[in-house]
């Protein structure tokens, strides 16, 4: 029977190395058969067979293993936990192929106890019918386990309830262990020996410290510096916001209506028919002032550094060669790409109504799958509720049977303690003597080491004033006066033996010579520095020339391209449209004049001379043409700037 459990100890050791959330089955098997490659093939594949339906078949047998630990297994170690999971599979699902015999070898090769617990508890007829069954049917069909399963464990119960009475007997038949009540300490006496007395060091001076120098109070305080540019920041914000607000509040100042200007004061009062008159007038908009733009004149001089100019002459040299390969290019015949342009941007409308046609399907799938996902999460948390609801039911059961055994432990216990208590009480008064002679003993060490303290404090303070008179001696003899005068030749030389020495008088007669020397480099190299400008002054100078030439040259034609826009600008409109939208507008002027008149019951002599309806609507107009054309005069001006560089080339 010892290779069967040698069988067992290899199935344990493969199934600890097993981890569900990190290690897959399948990857596991194969690594468990490359370390069982020195067995024989019938033992390998034995083994293996057994690992793979305990890892296929790991709840069902979690549910028994599990139940078995709470109920009569609370003494069994967790390292044993696998060793039940084999156990269990062996008489699930392979009792019939293995054999009888050999499951009993198997069960007599493991800790007679152990098994005998685990067998009572799994072959209980009351286990099998009634919670095994429950929780084996929550994940298999309960017509697969009942035929599969619980009736071949039903067929084999009793002969394995024989089995049972047999490891029963095996242990009532074992002798038990002898309770031998413990030995007793016996104290000895410490065999103590003389400590050697500790070398007290010799005490040192304290430094004396100097007082250190206050912070400063600027370090805590922020700069001058820094609270000026603040106040400036929150006044500028401040303007800002001020200006935001006028902005805001003034930018509809336009279409605020009011009243017709009021008459000279001088004037007689108006009757009341001229009031009603005057509420029936159409609101006056308010004239906005006309807007006025920087037009830059050519007086001004503008001072140019050295790299704008520079960067102005290569713009305008790339600007001529981009124009030159343009009209080289349209004399070889080159096209346009209007066609091509007008034909990618329908195929792109194209593209994006079909995708915002797949976006709302998509949008609509994803709201359907959604719908779905809340009904099956609805039916899933009921289920669970269910389940859990159970769960709880047999948890309260389990922990009723958890507290009265535990009452029995505690009470046992108790008896227990109390025995024990009875032995301590002799105990105490053998440790009390004990303490009191090792009191003594180290009441007598402190003694002599205070004595030897206070010896060597002694000496130590008598070797310290030793050597302070030492000090203070050595202090006098250096305070003596010495003679540190020496007389020096400056034309002597030291005679060393060195290479190259000399005199000082020598040594400031070269260094004289070596200064005026760099002197004179320095002078030449100003010189030719002083000549470099003039020529780079000079290639500046040409290159203003040129850019002053183009610059003339783009004004021209931009004055040019201005005159025959206002001359074309000049012709009177004959545009059918705009003639139709005229009249049009004055028929609904005249038609909303009369409407007025048919309702004014003053007569004709009250109505306000100077502002008339006509001249009102007129004014109106007016104004409305000389915004547009102050407007279309700003773009004109601000896009001649952009097409100087374009039309070089023809000016």
């Amino acid at each position: 029977m010892t290779y069967y459990g040698k069988y067992i100890e290899t199935m344990i050791e493969q199934l600890d190395k097993f981890k569900p959330k990190k290690d897959s089955p399948k990857q596991f098997l194969e690594a468990a058969s490359t370390c069982l490659q020195m067995l024989s093939p019938k033992k390998q594949a034995f083994i293996l067979e057994v690992l793979s339906g305990c890892l296929e078949y790991r709840k069902l047998l979690t549910i028994v293993v599990d139940a078995f630990y709470v109920r009569d297994g609370r003494l069994c170690r967790w390292s044993d936990y696998n060793l039940f999971q084999v156990i269990c599979y062996l008489a699930t699902f392979q009792l019939e192929e293995l054999g009888f015999q050999t499951f009993c070898n198997i069960i007599k090769s493991q800790p007679t106890d152990q098994m005998h617990k685990f067998l009572r508890f799994f072959f209980n007829p009351l286990h099998l019918c009634s919670w095994i069954k429950d929780e084996w049917s929550l994940v298999y069909d309960m017509a697969h386990v009942k035929d599969n399963w619980l009736d071949p464990l039903m067929r084999w119960q009793p002969q394995v309830q024989e089995l049972i009475d047999q490891l029963e007997r095996v242990l009532a038949n074992q002798p038990l262990l002898a309770t031998t009540k413990a030995k007793v300490t016996e104290p000895k006496k410490f065999n103590l020996t003389v400590p050697r007395p500790c070398a007290i060091p010799v005490p040192k001076p304290l430094p004396v410290v100097a007082k250190p120098r206050p912070v400063p109070r600027s370090t805590y305080r922020s700069p001058k510096e820094q609270q000026v540019l603040e106040m400036t920041k929150r006044y500028n914000r401040r303007k800002a916001e001020e200006l935001l607000l006028r902005a805001n509040l003034g930018e509809m100042r336009c279409a605020m209506p009011r009243e017709p200007p009021a008459q000279d004061t001088g004037a007689k009062p108006l009757p009341q028919g001229s009031k009603k008159l005057q509420l029936q007038f159409p609101p006056q908009i308010r004239k906005t002032p006309q807007l006025t733009f920087y037009r830059p004149s050519d007086d001004v001089p503008v001072k140019l550094n050295t790299a704008a100019i520079l960067r102005e002459g290569a713009l305008y040299q790339r600007q001529m060669e981009k124009e030159l390969q343009r009209v080289e290019k349209l004399v070889d015949g080159a096209g346009d790409f209007s066609e091509f342009l007008e034909w990618q941007q329908k195929m792109q409308v194209k593209d994006r109504q079909e995708q915002q046609v797949a976006g709302e399907c998509r949008r609509l799938q994803g709201k359907l799958s959604r719908e779905e996902a809340i009904l099956a999460r609805q039916r899933l948390l009921q289920e669970n509720k269910q389940k859990a609801d159970q769960k709880k039911e047999e948890m309260a059961k389990l922990t009723q049977q958890c507290a009265e055994r535990r009452l029995q432990e505690q009470r046992s216990m108790q008896e227990l303690v109390e025995q024990v208590m009875e032995g301590h009480k002799n105990t105490r008064a053998a440790q009390m003597k004990l303490l009191k002679g090792r009191r003594q003993a180290v009441q007598e060490v402190k003694e002599d080491s205070r004595e030897l303290l206070q010896r060597s404090a002694q000496e130590a303070r008598e070797e310290q004033r030793r050597r302070c008179e030492v000090i203070s001696q050595l202090r006098a003899l250096e305070t003596q006066p010495t003679r540190m005068g020496k007389l020096v030749d400056l034309t002597q030389i030291p005679g060393y033996g060195l290479e190259g020495e000399m005199s000082v008088v020598e040594l400031r007669e070269r260094l004289a010579r070596l200064k005026e020397a760099q002197q004179r480099e320095e002078e030449e190299r100003r010189d030719r520095i002083i000549q470099g400008k003039r020529a780079k002054g000079q290639e500046l100078q040409n290159t203003l020339e040129q850019i002053s030439l183009c610059r003339s040259a783009m004004g021209r034609s931009a004055a040019l391209r201005r005159e025959k826009k206002a001359a074309a600008r000049g012709a009177p409109s004959q545009d059918e449209r705009v003639m139709e939208l005229q009249s049009r507008i004055e028929k609904a002027v005249e038609r909303r004049r009369q409407a007025a008149l048919l309702h004014v019951s003053a007569p004709r002599d009250a109505r306000p001379k100077p502002w008339s309806q006509a001249q009102l609507e007129a004014k109106h107009w007016q104004e409305l043409e000389r915004s547009r054309e102050r407007r279309q005069r700003a773009l004109q001006q601000g896009g001649s700037a952009c097409g100087r560089a374009r039309h070089l080339e023809a000016a």
